[in-house]
């Protein structure tokens, strides 16, 4: 590909409208071409016309929740197309205007430029096990927001149950039979608070199951059982992790599956004083927060319970030996640290950036299939 026949195409995706702009491969000004539909069939149109000019048609979009389907109709034709980061999109400080033509121009300009940061497309399959991820987490904010409720309308009424473990066997028990409350309309808001918590657990367990069975056929599912030999990495954390990154060999080093998760700290230096911060947080949060909920368990004492052995029993020797490995060090340092006087959460957010390396390494052993 000659770079003096490169077009450089900027677009403003919306749900109803797409606005293009595109730039020659000169340092020519940015011209708009105008705009379109947001279906993928009033685009197909502009792009049979850009077809046409006989160039090399390079495109660009911000991520949101337009989702991916453009970039792979784009990419099914035989054309460049990246999806970009909006965070990292480089903005002036004083430019105050914003437009859809504007923005249109700048992502053409940039492109052009080379300073846009892509984001990781995943293929349709893989982005279908990251859905049933996300309506996994998604069911279990609806719980704890349903039992916080009903939690909420007992404590307005004095109500409180004196056990220590709320919403095992024994505290449903208790809210079948020692809840009472004087008046009919109360009990009906209660009872109505009460469905929404069994319903929402229900639709849970549901979804758990279904991912269970879903990736039992996916590509990535050897990664997904491997993982699960690290303590405090069962089905749900080792699908979330792969299903948001993909395939984790991607990345060249543990650093940047590291600097990926938002789990390095921040940084302000200048000359000869250094000031660290706290973690950047600007990578993906939904692996971001299971890791940090795996890396709890870490602080207990080193040991293979009987759940982790069934997990690892048909696993190579030599990611038990990493699992084993990992075990040893993190429970120390988790320790070491805790002697230290350092806060629980800063233990646990460290342990969890090198869980993620010791993930790393473990892909690092397994031959997946490459995606289409």
């Amino acid at each position: 590909m000659k770079k003096s026949n490169t077009l450089f195409i900027g677009l403003d995706v919306h749900m109803e409208s797409i606005v293009i702009s595109m730039a020659d491969d000169h340092n020519g000004e940015v011209r708009r071409y105008g705009k379109t539909g947001g279906c993928l069939s009033d685009f197909n149109k502009i792009l049979r016309k850009l077809v046409s000019t006989g160039k090399n048609l390079f495109f660009c979009y911000e991520a949101g929740p337009c989702g991916y389907d453009l970039y792979r109709f784009i990419i099914a034709q035989g054309h460049q197309c990246i999806v970009v980061a909006p965070s990292l999109i480089p903005k002036k400080p004083g430019d105050k205007v914003k437009t859809d033509k504007r923005d249109a121009d700048q992502l053409a300009r940039l492109l052009r430029a080379g300073e846009l940061t892509p984001v990781y497309v995943p293929n349709a399959e893989d982005e279908a096990i990251r859905d049933l991820s996300r309506a996994r987490e998604d069911a279990l904010l609806v719980l704890k927001s349903a039992r916080q409720r009903l939690k909420s309308f007992l404590l307005r009424h004095n109500i409180r149950y004196s056990g220590t473990a709320n919403w095992s066997e024994t505290h449903l028990r208790w809210l079948a039979d020692e809840v009472h409350l004087p008046f009919a309309a109360q009990k009906i808001v209660f009872q109505e608070y009460l469905n929404t918590v069994t319903e929402s657990k229900h639709r849970l367990v549901r979804l758990e199951q279904v991912i269970i069975d879903h990736t039992q056929q996916w590509r990535l599912y050897p990664v997904v059982e491997s993982l699960m030999a690290l303590r405090g990495v069962k089905m749900v954390v080792a699908v979330t992790i792969v299903a948001e990154f993909g395939d984790l060999t991607r990345f060249e080093n543990p650093k940047q599956l590291m600097s990926f998760l938002g789990l390095t700290p921040s940084e302000h230096s200048s000359g000869d004083r250094q000031k660290r911060g706290p973690i950047t947080k600007t990578g993906n949060q939904h692996a971001r927060r299971v890791l940090i909920e795996g890396a709890w368990s870490y602080r207990f004492p080193a040991k293979v319970s009987r759940q982790m052995q069934k997990r690892q029993e048909n696993l190579p020797l030599n990611i038990r030996d990493i699992a084993w490995k990992a075990q040893l060090r993190l429970t120390r340092r988790f320790q070491t640290m805790a002697m230290r006087g350092k806060p629980s959460n800063v233990i646990v957010v460290s342990i969890a950036r090198e869980l993620a390396a010791f993930m790393w390494a473990i892909a690092q052993e397994v031959p997946i299939q490459t995606a289409d």
